[in-house]
């Protein structure tokens, strides 16, 4: 019976894990080894590791977690979880193996999903971005283009320019409001309303054969969960601006007590610094709660009935 287990070994995951670690607790960590910033080649932005290649800062975090003697890391996938705080969790994984933890801290993360245009899945983590502070300072001030998929996106394209001279592509659809475009025209902002081709090397290929030239396009994706078990344990979900995201309280517990979710599938904005910050709480809280809880049930069982 392990006191945690933790499922994601990338920023949120790997953070939690050694905040449980460091208290001196047996805590095991299962990762599937599909990160969602796989595609990045690097991380910029975050305190310390700005520009390394976030599988480099992930291979280095694991290590240390992994001096630790209490810890177990497993490469694998985590098919079905069920259990409750009361008698504890098991965990089995697609190797067959079953796993048991008083505790459990979801940081398996989000999968994009792209809108279906040529060009863009092939350039995903290169050219076609999803956030700026995060890859745009490298683009130079190069003309860059925004994508129009979600409400979100007309906020974007109004964000945007302090990157590089903007074009915001209805591909078809309606315009913004008047305000909205107002906005836009007060930042620089180029509106192209026609439908679009593909996603070309040159640039934004129109349905009407003409080249918008770009050195990259961003695109607010609508994520979804990369693995099922919050659903199979009943934990309530949010939505939001870009899909559903786990309900958690202060403390980064979920609506199931005993099951604490961190990074991205928990919180809006993304974004790795926020994702290793929301780890480092949700592994504290876990731990405390690991010495308080028993001790509360022991208050209330010493009082008169």
């Amino acid at each position: 019976m392990f006191d945690a287990l933790v499922i994601g070994g990338s920023f949120a995951g790997l953070s939690a894990a050694m905040q449980i670690a460091r208290a001196r607790r047996q805590v095991c960590v299962i990762d599937a080894g599909a990160p969602r910033n796989r595609f990045a080649a690097a991380s910029h932005g975050f305190f310390g590791q700005d520009g390394m290649a976030p599988q480099d800062m992930t291979l280095q975090a694991r290590a240390k977690l992994l001096a630790y003697p209490n810890v177990r890391f497993i490469q694998g996938r985590a098919a079905a979880a069920e259990g409750d705080a009361q008698e504890g969790f098991s965990l089995t994984l697609d190797s067959g193996e079953v796993l048991r933890g008083r505790k459990l801290v979801l940081a398996f993360g989000l999968i994009d999903e792209l809108p279906e245009l040529p060009g863009l899945r092939e350039r995903w983590g290169s050219r076609v971005l999803h956030c700026p502070y995060c890859h745009g300072y490298e683009l130079d001030g190069a003309r860059l283009g925004v994508l129009q998929v979600a409400p979100m996106s007309a906020h974007q394209a109004q964000l945007i320019p302090d990157w590089g001279p903007t074009t915001f592509f209805l591909n078809g659809q309606d315009a913004p409001d008047a305000i909205t475009l107002a906005k836009m025209a007060q930042r620089g902002v180029q509106i192209e309303p026609a439908p679009l081709e593909a996603y070309e090397d040159a640039g934004m290929r129109l349905a009407d054969g003409r080249l918008v030239p770009i050195a990259a396009l961003f695109v607010a994706t609508r994520t979804r969960m990369a693995s099922p078990l919050a659903e199979q344990l009943g934990c309530a979900f949010d939505e939001g601006p870009f899909g559903p995201v786990i309900r958690t309280d202060t403390s980064k517990q979920s609506t199931v007590a005993g099951v604490y979710a961190a990074g991205d599938i928990a919180r809006v904005p993304h974004n790795a610094t926020f994702a290793s910050a929301d780890g480092v709480l949700a592994g504290a809280s876990l731990h405390q709660a690991l010495v308080f809880e028993p001790l509360q049930a022991l208050q209330e069982a010493s009082q008169p009935s």
